[in-house]
């Protein structure tokens, strides 16, 4: 997809990080053998900063600071991308597809991606990809995808959701 590029944000739809907000770091357009269709390898935020005050201490503005990242390929068709980028280039050379292959790795790559990110935001910029969505927001993404499969709209491709019964 065309403009599903580097550095562009995108909310992801589907899942266990429904709602969350991801900057894409490697799209892969055709897919490969592993993962055939197309997809993205994003990093993004698990659990965002929490807020602080000027009445706080020094120690607990800096542990309301972090920032739990988290780095995976997800399906062009579980993301909705914004009109924002970011520009990251700490990440270009930390995350790639050799990054699953061992755990070690890949706590490394999130490691890496976790200073990047809190760097980010304590300097101040991309002040809105540090936020929440609305609470709404998530739980409309795991409404859309229940509904999706009540109807019959899920994709072909896609798993059937793990739920006992669904009444309208």
């Amino acid at each position: 997809m065309k403009f599903l590029k580097v550095g562009r944000v995108a909310i992801i739809t589907h899942g266990r990080y429904a709602g969350k907000k991801v900057v894409i770091i490697q799209p892969v357009d055709s897919g490969n053998k592993a993962h055939p269709f197309g997809h993205a390898l994003v990093a993004g935020i698990e659990r965002y900063p929490s807020k602080i005050t000027r009445r706080m201490s020094k120690t607990r503005q800096e542990k309301r600071n972090k920032i739990k990242p988290f780095v995976k390929l997800v399906n062009y068709n579980h993301l909705m991308p914004t009109r924002y980028t970011l520009e990251l280039e700490g990440l270009k050379g930390v995350v790639s597809n050799d990054t699953f292959k061992e755990v070690t790795q890949r706590e490394d790559a999130k490691k890496q991606v976790k200073k990047v990110l809190e760097e980010r935001y304590t300097s101040g910029k991309n002040r809105w990809f540090f936020t929440p969505l609305s609470r709404g927001v998530g739980l409309a993404c795991k409404e859309h995808q229940l509904a999706s499969e009540v109807l019959g709209l899920r994709a072909p491709n896609e798993k059937p959701l793990k739920s006992k019964t669904f009444a309208l």
